[in-house]
């Protein structure tokens, strides 16, 4: 997924977790008669109203039962199954209707009787799809012209099941003149009611359907097997024009992965892109496909592309890191089972790192914009002082409780901070790799070992630990990486961790200039950064989203929620205010800022005179220059090598 304490030692915590295969559970499984699928069919013509509605056939025999909604849904790490949205839940057989009652502890389970002379129940539901912007897979997802149908929404099965045991036959009907992508394969029916062939319920949650009015499905790298495709829905037919260098781009990232990770575990993949300013914007992995939804125009804006830039090599690593090598503790099968996150360093950080390598590699960035977005991301962990109490190992552990939070005072609590800082930590450990073999061996051996396992599989599950980690870069390059990875793991150092960009041949530093990352922040969100001066975010009227604990700002009494309305007596503008931090330097006098809060106004003197900061790497002569090496493709023309290291 994308978005964006005292502890046990993390080698002998994880250590002892026991790999795992996916359909070996705690509970016991409930295994289905030959021909006893579930069948599922999904009534999207109501989506524009946000209104699905779902009937289904569940195999069942006389006696109690209960069946379970999802609770705990993959690559959301939290149990965010959305019941909250559920309503009209009838459950009836031979047209008599069963009642059926809520546990009083588990929201997700429905318990029931089935009647003597009964074999399958059956179940109709609606499901509300109002929430709101925000959230995963659940967050607004329909609008007037486009709908992305996430299975787990709309479906039942009995207690005790495992989802890769459970079969369900599902179709479903569009409205009319909309297109729909998947992963499924379809088998029947037409294009607007299409049926497809029946899965285990583990890949149909793990295959979601987008459909819209406006829709367009692009052959990716077309001389490949198996086959990719670009499916984008947009609520405009003008939205979906792709550049020709943005195709090209992305035919790249299909080879690169390739070269990269050396095996495809999917019969085929799906890129669903949602483009749209009415949906939730966030990325959902799956085995085959991935759920991308970002803003309306970011294949025609060159700011809202390069803050993109990551988003689909993100979620097709995944297919690799996260859904075939997963962690154990996430490998759980059966949607109610809690997931540990103690590995989402590994999950979510190499993954953040692979992305963003693959995004430059790829040419859909390049490698100055990725620098000067890694720039941003080190600065930001670097001014983050509540890493002086939270390790990133507990950011991880805590996973679940952390993906809600708040952007204010985020900074002192932390957040998903597994994602920027274990990028740092794999740039290390590639730079490492590369030092200790003398540049003949990289993290990309790494990543054709530990994800290339098996070679070109059909999507499942390879379970992985701790030592796993260890083991496997130990056969890349000896080291005694359980003990680093245990120090960085563990550490609650006030800096970041940038040994990886210094062993890169670069180091981080400050001027007056901002850089592209930065410009394209501010011209998307219309905000201003005094972050590493000042100590605080603002939007363009001044209504402050976070301030940097002990910083200027912070110092001053300046709060999140608090708006700015004046500087030195001129009203709040972001040009008035990098005004005023330049005016300090020569200065010894305070800057006097109008402040309201809920209400009440009031004078603060914010004492600074360093000038305007923004973050860059900067390249370190007399240096090797791998973040450089790392950078360049490994294909050259077509699916051929260019480049291992």
């Amino acid at each position: 997924m994308k978005l964006a304490s005292a502890l046990l030692s993390p080698v002998l915590l994880l250590s002892s977790i026991p790999a795992l295969s996916i359909s070996a559970q705690n509970a016991p499984s409930m295994a289905q008669a030959p021909g006893q699928s579930i069948r599922l069919h999904v009534d999207e013509t109501d989506a524009p109203r946000k209104l699905i509605h779902a009937e289904m056939d569940i195999p069942a025999q006389p006696g109690p039962l209960t069946l379970l909604y999802p609770k705990w849904i993959p690559g959301e790490h939290t149990p965010t199954g959305p019941i909250d949205n559920l309503a009209g839940l009838l459950i009836s057989a031979d047209g008599k209707s069963i009642p059926w009652q809520r546990d009083s502890v588990n929201m997700f389970a429905f318990h029931l009787a089935v009647p003597q002379g009964v074999t399958s129940l059956h179940v109709k539901c609606d499901f509300l799809a109002t929430s709101a912007a925000a959230g995963f897979s659940a967050g607004a997802s329909t609008t007037a012209n486009l709908a992305m149908l996430s299975w787990n929404e709309v479906l039942f099965y009995p207690e005790g099941s495992n989802a890769a045991d459970l079969e369900v036959a599902a179709s479903v009907t569009l409205p009319a003149g909309w297109h729909y992508g998947t992963a499924l394969t379809r088998a029947g029916g037409s294009d607007n009611q299409p049926q497809f062939a029946p899965v285990s319920m583990e890949q149909l949650i793990d295959s979601p359907l987008l459909a819209g009015r406006y829709f367009r499905e692009i052959l990716l790298a077309p001389e490949l097997s198996p086959k990719h495709f670009l499916d984008l829905a947009a609520d405009g037919p003008e939205e979906l024009q792709l550049r020709p260098q943005a195709q090209a781009a992305f035919d790249k990232l299909v080879r690169e992965t390739g070269a990269l990770y050396q095996s495809r575990h999917y019969g085929s993949y799906h890129f669903l892109v949602t483009l749209s300013d009415e949906v939730a914007h966030f990325g959902l992995e799956h085995h085959q496909s991935s759920d991308d939804r970002v803003p309306s125009d970011t294949f025609l804006s060159g700011d809202e592309a390069l803050l993109q830039a990551d988003l689909l090599p993100h979620e097709f690593t995944h297919s690799w890191n996260g859904k075939y090598r997963r962690p154990a503790g996430l490998a759980t099968g059966n949607y109610q089972d809690p997931m540990r996150g103690d590995l989402l360093w590994v999950y979510e950080g190499l993954t953040q790192y692979l992305g963003d390598v693959l995004a430059a590699r790829s040419g859909i960035e390049t490698a100055a914009q990725y620098r000067d977005a890694l720039a941003y991301s080190a600065a930001s962990l670097d001014a983050r002082p509540g890493r002086t109490w939270r390790d990133l190992q507990d950011t991880a552990t805590a996973a679940q409780i952390l993906y809600d939070t708040s952007s204010q005072w985020d900074n002192w609590r932390r957040s998903v901070d597994y994602y920027p800082e274990g990028e740092l930590l794999w740039l290390e450990i590639d730079t490492l790799i590369r030092k200790q073999t003398n540049d003949r061996k990289s993290l990309n051996d790494f990543c054709a070992r530990f994800h290339g396992l098996g070679g070109n599989t059909p999507p499942r599950v390879v379970p992985y630990t701790f030592d796993d980690i260890v083991a496997n870069l130990n056969a890349v390059t000896p080291y005694d990486w359980a003990a680093f990875l245990a120090e960085r793991l563990t550490s609650l150092s006030a800096h970041a961790p940038l040994g990886g960009i210094e062993a890169a041949g670069y180091k981080l530093v400050y001027s007056d200039q901002t850089g592209p990352y930065i410009d394209a922040l501010s011209n998307v969100g219309g905000g201003v950064s005094a972050w590493w001066s000042l100590g605080f975010k603002a939007s363009a009227d001044g209504h402050i989203a976070d301030v940097l604990w002990n910083s200027p700002a912070f110092q001053s009494g300046l709060g999140p929620t608090m708006q700015i309305i004046a500087i030195n007596g001129r009203q709040f503008s972001p040009a008035v205010l990098n005004a005023a931090i330049t005016d300090a330097k020569s200065t010894s006098t305070p800057m006097e800022l109008i402040v309201v809060n809920t209400g009440y106004y009031k004078v603060l003197h914010l004492d600074y005179h360093g000038g305007l900061r923004y973050p860059h790497l900067e390249r370190v002569p007399s240096t090797p220059g791998r973040l450089d090496t790392i950078l360049l493709p490994l294909t050259g023309d077509g699916d051929k090598p260019a480049h291992r290291k």
